[in-house]
């Protein structure tokens, strides 16, 4: 045996050295944000796991990760080959700005290569963190579940919309519970989910750019903890009425797909103050760019629509219903307040399987080019069963001249549904035909790389009646409508409050104020707002309905200026040179103090409000309009009746 020279035996025992102290610091990996606030700590060992703290203050730990392909789970037992840092930092001109024209993209990221062609990318922004598997595979990837396990610091209180299946409308009402009282026997949740700890800050869990790949849902665990759900992939489909198709068969994997593709992001935004959760833009900025040659035609903006008031004017000559009569009297109300479109709901068809051939009622060759004659635009709704039995339809509506589609009661979230999702917005487009998906899961990324994917339902909207209380919607602007465009369907005239609650068409009506309801056409982001009204109510209250459509749905800049989860908000948003305000409240009545220091100095403006009357607390109709001048040193008062609200816009 060769004796190795002192040296050399130095030398190599030193690289045995540098390689252990290599591979110990790579089992843990820090990635900070731009600010250095939020620090995420990943951890390679028998899984993949990670930390996030926000200064000193742990707010997560040992999340695991992971994602099992063909019966190989990635994530178990890696081997990391390498890693590699990066900095985003740009400024993006938003297609479609419900929020933003502009959006800044600032964040770190860390990619970590393992062992079997699979990475894991992060990323840690300043106002949140997010993750995404990345595979480089030849074969075709059966997916057989992900595991995305959250476990938090503390048993934090935690807002959620369960639902008994994978089936589901999306339009459950929140449930507010501590973690350990989620059971895991209890139903799951979609997304998003909100947790606030015992400390300032929140936590809002949802996922960006989706595309051939099924919605996340969450389980409670009983604990600290939530574990992941997927919907399988449906296989074979049966007869369920004219709107839907039952699925009788399910293959054992969740996603089957391309081996050499990025996953979904999972997301985490993460708020020092509330004003955070609703100011984010994480969903935009994590998810592909658009895919459009050409978007000059898309045109965002409010819609009239017939159903929540059951088509019926009143005071007028002809007898209403799904009728020419009557959407010419919408084509007409649209007309004189500048709203660029009506949609047509259930009924503009003859048959709701046939989208070829309309109810002779209605006459709507002549509804199309009276709409022109008075620059409205029609948009018709369809089932999504509908959709897809007669794809060429859109073909058809183009020539036509309709302006887009509602497209109805999806009520999944598979990767056969949300790939279906992607076929809709993209044959649309080819067609120059914009789409409001109802009965749909919440944006998660497709209406930036399909800007004509104007707004989605998934939410718990005007339409449930005394079901949609201002005691639930608070909690919109922190959880659905903080991941993208939202149609709630806002503008109820009759208003009451839930103790003398009662509605039904053609006399709807709304839980909370006027006031409020009138200033959720600010606080609500979509890009196709509709008014939900009678046109007969619309124009009896005529200065109510020339402020609320006077309201953009697309805005140069938005502030929050005050918001707590649960409790209330107060938006301010920018278009041009005016701004637009608008607060609201859930249950309880408050005052809160509002600076204007964000307008331009040495300006003088003035303010035309509309806020809770006197009364307003009993008699949801009583409001009060005021007009006053105002400058950037000005301070406002809104004071805000229980389910009430304050609007105003200031130029």
């Amino acid at each position: 045996m060769k004796t190795i020279p002192g040296k050399v035996r130095l030398l190599v025992m030193s690289l045995i050295f540098l390689g252990v102290t290599n591979t110990l610091s790579a089992k843990e990996i820090e990635l900070t944000s731009p600010d250095k606030h939020i620090r995420v700590n990943v951890k390679v060992g028998d899984n993949i796991s990670y930390d996030v703290s926000y200064d000193s203050d742990l707010l997560m730990q040992d999340c695991v990760l992971a994602l099992d392909v063909n019966g190989t789970v990635l994530g178990k037992s890696p081997k990391l080959t390498g890693n590699k840092r990066g900095v985003i930092n740009e400024t993006i001109d938003r297609e479609v700005p419900t929020k933003n024209a502009q959006i800044k993209n600032h964040c770190n990221t860390l990619l970590l290569n393992f062992k079997g062609g699979y990475s894991v990318e992060f990323r840690a922004y300043n106002d949140g963190i997010a993750y995404r598997f990345i595979t480089n595979r030849k074969d075709i990837s059966e997916v057989k579940g992900e595991r995305v396990d959250l476990n938090f610091a503390g048993n934090y209180l935690t807002h959620i919309s369960k639902t008994p299946s994978f089936k589901t409308s999306y339009e459950y009402p929140y449930s507010h519970v501590k973690l350990d009282e989620w059971k895991s026997d209890d139903r799951m949740s979609y997304l998003p989910i909100l947790v606030q700890t015992d400390k300032e800050y929140s936590i809002l869990v949802s996922e960006a750019d989706l595309f051939d790949y099924p919605c996340l849902f969450f389980k409670g665990t009983g604990s600290n903890g939530l574990v992941s759900a997927f919907p399988k992939y449906p296989l074979e489909f049966g007869e369920d009425g004219d709107r839907s198709l039952s699925i009788l068969k399910e293959a054992d994997y969740i996603a089957k797909t391309s081996g050499k593709r990025k996953y979904p992001w999972r997301t985490f935004v993460i708020g020092k103050n509330d004003a955070d959760i609703v100011g984010n833009e994480m969903v935009y900025k994590l998810s592909r760019p658009c895919e459009l040659e050409d978007i000059s035609w898309i045109k965002p903006g409010q819609v009239s629509w017939e159903w929540w008031n059951g088509a019926s004017p009143y005071h007028v000559d002809f007898k209403y219903g799904c009728n020419l009569e009557t959407y010419k009297y919408f084509i007409d109300f649209a007309s004189e307040f500048g709203i660029p479109y009506i949609i047509m709901d259930e009924g503009w068809a003859k048959s709701t399987r046939d989208p070829y051939t309309p109810n002779p009622n209605v006459n709507l060759p002549e509804l199309i080019r009276y709409g022109k004659e008075k620059n409205v635009g029609i948009v018709l709704w369809l089932t999504w069963l509908t959709v897809e039995n007669n794809f060429d339809l859109f073909k058809t509506f183009s020539d036509w001249g309709i302006a887009g589609v509602k497209i109805d009661f999806m009520d999944r979230s598979d990767q056969w549904m949300v790939n279906y999702y992607e076929r809709v917005a993209k044959e649309a487009a080819k067609h120059k035909l914009f789409v409001d998906f109802h009965g749909s899961f919440k944006p998660a990324g497709m209406e930036r790389a399909y800007p004509n994917i104007l707004s989605y339902e998934g939410v718990r909207g005007m339409e449930q009646m005394g079901g949609a209380t201002p005691e639930n919607n608070i909690y919109l602007p922190f959880m659905r409508n903080a991941v993208g465009a939202m149609d709630y369907t806002p503008g109820a005239m009759i208003s009451m409050q839930p103790e003398v609650y009662c509605s039904r068409r053609p006399n709807s009506a709304a839980i909370g104020t006027r006031a409020y309801q009138m200033a959720l056409f600010v606080v609500f982001e979509s890009g196709l707002q509709m008014l939900a009204d009678n046109p007969t109510n619309y124009y009896r209250e005529r200065e109510c309905t020339e402020y609320i459509t006077s309201v953009p749905v697309t805005w140069d800049e938005t502030r929050v200026l005050q918001a707590e989860i649960g409790k209330s908000l107060v938006v301010a948003k920018r278009k041009g040179d005016k701004w637009y305000i608008g607060g609201i409240t859930n249950d309880k009545e408050r005052d809160i103090n509002i600076s204007l220091d964000f307008l331009e100095d040495n300006r003088k403006y003035k303010l035309t409000s509309f806020e809770d009357g006197i009364n307003a607390d009993r008699q949801a109709l009583d409001y009060k309009k005021k007009e006053q001048p105002v400058n950037k040193s000005t301070t406002l008062i809104l004071h805000m009746v229980r389910n009430g609200g304050w609007t105003g816009v200031i130029e």
